[in-house]
């Protein structure tokens, strides 16, 4: 039997949720004060403790900092729009080459059966908890969208996402940073060569995925376009001027540290002559796109997805 959990909606009268599989609380039911500790949680800049002590001031009648913390975890189940054994896709996995970084990287690789020919490239870069189900299917999605999609598993030298959130991030900041940033140049330089593709290679990441997506912008300018959701921007301007692919830069509106140094980034970018776009979804948080959890916004993510695809179908084909 499901269990019922009391939680509040800002602004409005307690309610109960009848927690199910398949029903997710909101970003809305939750202050924002709440989102943010969270944010910092799942960055790792703070433990599950750190988590409690802080959310517990925002608890009331029956739900806890405890029952707070479960129901922002993300659901599989809710992200899951393409099925893991889905019929039109061929889904393959691949060790790639990674000499400069931690000798290898495996890679969850889809591309549509259907498909015959070479098709366009899109690496699928993942947020700091390596290669979990969401990103897994967010891979089937592009596939299905007529691409062949690379996902490189940066948990790959700590053997792996783990099947856990909070081990995933633990290992995440084990691995040596400059050693994962090369592994995922070698993806690239992977996917810009596959036999199966006709050479040209976008980059779509997510939270740290996006920081890397603008870090191989730089790094390996050969690259054909990059979408960057809520990622980390370069500062250097002698690295931005490198840049030479048209990139598409999303953001939410409340995620105050990353959109807050968008503009900066935007100036940077049209003083080097980067063709860019950028757009900043109005109530959006960090993770609006990620769809198992109670940060997604819907329409947020159902916009900005299409603005993805539009873009790698302009700059791809």
């Amino acid at each position: 039997m499901a269990r019922l959990v009391v939680f509040f909606r800002a602004h409005q009268p307690k309610r109960l949720l009848k927690e199910t599989p398949m029903e997710r609380a909101k970003a809305s039911d939750f202050p924002q004060e709440v989102l943010n500790i969270f944010d910092l949680y799942i960055h790792g800049h703070i433990d599950r403790r750190g988590f409690l002590d802080r959310a517990q001031k925002y608890a009331v009648g029956g739900l806890t900092a405890a029952a707070m913390l479960e129901l922002l975890r993300p659901n599989w189940a809710l992200g899951q729009q393409v099925p893991k054994d889905d019929a039109r896709l061929r889904i393959t996995t691949v060790e790639i080459p990674s000499p400069q970084g931690n000798t290898t990287i495996k890679a969850y690789v889809t591309r549509p059966k259907s498909a015959t020919g070479k098709l366009p490239v899109v690496l699928v870069i993942h947020e700091n908890r390596g290669l979990n189900p969401h990103i897994e299917d967010i891979a089937r999605r592009v596939g299905l969208a007529n691409f062949l999609a690379i996902a490189p598993d940066g948990l790959t030298s700590v053997g792996g996402y783990p099947g856990d959130e909070t081990a995933a991030t633990q290992k995440f900041q084990s691995v040596n940073g400059m050693k994962m940033t090369e592994d995922f140049v070698a993806a690239a330089g992977f996917a810009k060569t596959h036999p199966e593709g006709t050479g040209k290679v976008g980059t779509v990441g997510f939270c740290y995925g996006g920081g890397m997506v603008n870090t191989l912008a730089f790094r390996v300018p050969e690259l054909n376009c990059g979408v960057a959701y809520y990622g980390n921007q370069p500062t250097n301007a002698a690295d931005i001027a490198k840049i030479k692919s048209p990139l598409l830069l999303q953001y939410g509106s409340l995620d105050a540290g990353i959109t807050g140094r968008w503009p900066a980034y935007d100036a940077a970018l049209t003083a080097a002559g980067v063709v860019h776009t950028g757009y900043v979804y109005e109530g959006a948080n960090h993770g609006f796109n990620n769809d198992t959890g109670a940060r997604y916004d819907e329409k947020s993510a159902k916009l900005s997805w299409q603005r993805t695809m539009d873009f790698f179908e302009k700059y791809l084909r």
